[in-house]
């Protein structure tokens, strides 16, 4: 099959440090190629792929809210990619909304991969009314949960994310016996709960975060005035080498979510280095964990008490369990597969 796949320009495919998206994009361009398809990614000139890579811009955009707030520069890299369509079997958009305007105007199929959430509240409306407005388009869900945000889309399948199992290092006897909270710094991802749950089980926590100029203020009043460099250590944004070594020599992975995450990488991350996770049942969370086999998931409604509960139950899981869980259910082929089985579903169509 002759695929494009379109990336955002905010940050590299795949991205320096922290970018969950990109890094998807990265292994499907990646995986792709290796099975024999003729893949071109639109993606940043700083990119590196094994797909033909076509760009608009030398370098990444910048991925903070701020940086995000021109509307302008991004259309210049969806132009380039709808100018081609015509060279192209199908086009696979993972750059959010814009593209679904484009995706009128051309004759080859466009599908959708959203990689954020859908329910009210949790995304702005403006952003809803575009779904809604383009519903009829193919979506590719990346958990069953995401559906429920929006039920009416035109969901072609679910498609898990995945990991290349080779780059993370597995530990059964983790040197360390901290806490770690991973992700970006914003209070819908918990890290004063982390905290909290930190000082009640008498463990030290580490946080390795990237922090968006937006969230500054709420770093500075709920999350800064902890850190003290003994029980709750703040080590900022990590490459993917070292983020994996922090990962395996952990006692356990928080992930106190307080909004329907789609699904969660940080979640598959630590659970292939043999970490297991403990997180509130939001989002994809039943669907990522196996409770009481790779970790726990939490009732929201018990707040702390349930996550200390948790963390003072966690020598009962295998970690072994924990990896196999990923290989099974999360690699990059698998990844792969799924995304194959619905381009011929739609390009049969």
């Amino acid at each position: 099959m002759k695929i494009a796949l379109l990336a955002p320009p905010y940050l590299s495919v795949p991205p320096k440090a922290y970018g969950g998206t990109e890094k998807i994009v990265s292994l499907l361009a990646d995986g792709l190629v290796e099975r024999g398809h003729d893949v071109t990614l639109f993606a940043t000139g700083d990119s590196q792929t094994r797909a033909k890579l076509v760009s608009v811009f030398a370098e990444e955009l910048g991925n903070s809210g701020l940086a995000k707030g021109s509307a302008l520069m991004p259309l210049l890299h969806f132009r380039e990619c709808f100018r081609r369509a015509g060279e192209f079997e199908l086009i696979h958009n993972h750059a959010q909304y814009i593209p679904m305007f484009l995706a009128e105007l051309v004759k080859t199929p466009v599908v959708h991969t959203m990689h954020g959430s859908f329910y009210p509240g949790e995304v702005p409306e403006e952003k809803r009314r575009i779904l809604e407005t383009h519903k009829k388009q193919p979506f590719i869900s990346i958990s069953d949960n995401q559906r429920k945000g929006l039920p009416d889309l035109n969901f072609i399948g679910t498609v898990y994310n995945g990991l290349d199992v080779s780059e993370y290092t597995y530990v059964e006897k983790p040197r360390g016996d901290y806490l770690l909270w991973v992700g970006r710094i914003t209070e819908k991802k918990g890290p004063g709960l982390a905290i909290e749950v930190a000082k009640r089980v008498k463990r030290q926590l580490v946080i390795a975060a990237a922090i968006d100029p937006v969230d500054v203020p709420f770093f500075e009043r709920e999350v800064k005035p902890w850190i003290d460099g003994k029980q709750v250590n703040f080590v900022g944004e990590l490459t993917h080498k070292t983020l994996d070594g922090l990962y395996g020599n952990a006692y356990c992975t928080l992930f106190p979510i307080s909004w329907h995450e789609p699904f969660g990488l940080v979640m598959i991350e630590s659970m292939i280095c043999g970490t297991p996770v403990v997180a509130y049942n939001m989002g994809s969370v039943s669907e990522v964990i196996e409770d009481g086999k790779t970790g726990y998931v939490v009732d929201p409604a018990s707040g702390a008490d349930g996550f200390v509960h948790a963390v003072y139950e966690i020598d009962r899981i295998q970690r072994g369990d924990c990896r196999a869980r990923v290989i099974e259910k999360f690699s990059k082929e698998t990844m792969v597969s799924g995304y194959e089985s619905v381009y011929k579903k739609i390009l049969g169509k």
